[in-house]
């Protein structure tokens, strides 16, 4: 096992930063050591089937990926207090005792993809920044498991056959995510229990809600660059009008690989939108004003990537004035469409 007391070695996800840094990237392979730590001068072993015994209690960083443990015990991590980021993927977990993360009060970064898991654990550490539970086998996520984690601000949940019923009322309520991704899953649509993601501020008039915020939704996307939303690969035939005002300091909006006739309303009010991505689609047309609001000054920033290739829409007959708010013709991909 690849572990030093103070001073941990491991190779793991460029995304696993310092503390205060949060790695965003949508499917970074752990393949790569941290850049403020030396090159990994061991791998961990291949074939445990347990978390292994006696480990320094010194120790920040722990990677056990691709190995042939299957549970967590409640005392696998027993003196662990000062774990910062905990790396089990590729295992064959199937359960996890509920007071297995009780002792990690300081864990922020937990990597547990590509396991068994039929559910999200419970009691999850409340210091939890980020959570990556990618290709498990989750169905179901129940109204309180992400309760009191006012901390948590990446959730990466693609590739588990998810369906929008699978999530029960308020799932996600209280939480303030920078990153949220749910693609290669079996959603229709954007699931109801989102609505109340990305509101960092609140009114009680949600008609005054944009106005009362903005001065904040600037500053936290100018310090911050918050704001991104992955759903691509699913089987989404329609976004209601409406359904993306939950998100109104969005950056980047992944709706690629979907079965959508037309381009989602609502994202010329998305005023800090940059990147959509809607290609391999059954978008035939593109209206004028699908992407730019009218009139000038309610967009704060530019487009600077919208792909639409892979989708019915004759390119020719789209209007210049449609992409009148993005920062370079280059930023849109057409593309030639294929049946």
């Amino acid at each position: 096992l690849c572990v030093q007391a103070n001073s941990v070695h491991l190779c793991m996800d460029p995304g696993i930063g310092a503390p205060g840094q949060t790695g965003l990237h949508e499917s970074a392979p752990l393949a790569s050591c941290l850049p403020h730590l030396t090159p990994c001068p061991c791998p961990p072993p291949p074939g445990l089937k347990e978390v292994p015994k006696e480990l320094s209690p010194d120790t920040t960083l722990l990677d056990l990926q691709n190995n042939r443990i299957t549970e967590l015990r409640q005392d696998d991590f027993k003196g662990l207090n000062h774990l910062y980021a905990l790396v089990l993927v590729n295992n064959k977990i199937s359960k996890i005792h509920p007071k297995a993360f009780s002792p990690l009060h300081k864990l922020q970064k937990l990597y547990i993809s590509k396991n068994l898991l039929v559910e999200i654990p419970p009691n999850l550490p409340k210091s939890l920044v980020e959570l990556r539970i990618h290709d498990n086998r989750i169905r179901k996520v129940p109204q309180d498991v992400f309760s009191g984690l006012n901390h948590m601000n990446c959730i990466e949940m693609g590739g588990n056959p998810l369906e929008n019923s699978g999530f029960e009322p308020g799932a996600f309520d209280g939480l303030k995510l920078n990153y949220l991704r749910i693609s290669e899953a079996k959603l229709t649509g954007i699931p109801k229990a989102l609505e109340l993601i990305g509101l960092r501020c609140l009114s009680p008039d949600p008609s005054q809600r944009a106005v009362s915020c903005s001065h904040l939704l600037e500053r936290e996307v100018r310090s911050h660059g918050m704001g991104r939303l992955g759903l691509g690969h699913n089987s989404i035939r329609m976004i209601e009008n409406g359904s993306l005002t939950f998100v109104p300091n969005l950056r980047e909006l992944h709706l690629d690989n979907n079965k959508l006739s037309r381009v989602p309303p609502g994202l010329p009010a998305l005023r800090f939108l940059q990147v959509v991505y809607l290609h391999v689609n059954n978008i035939s047309e593109v209206g004028v004003n699908d992407f730019c609001p009218v009139g000038f000054g309610v967009k704060r920033v530019f487009y600077n990537g919208i792909s639409l290739f892979g989708n019915p829409v004759p390119y020719w007959e789209v209007q210049p004035a449609t992409f009148r708010c993005t920062s370079d013709r280059l930023a849109i991909q057409f593309g030639n469409y294929k049946k």
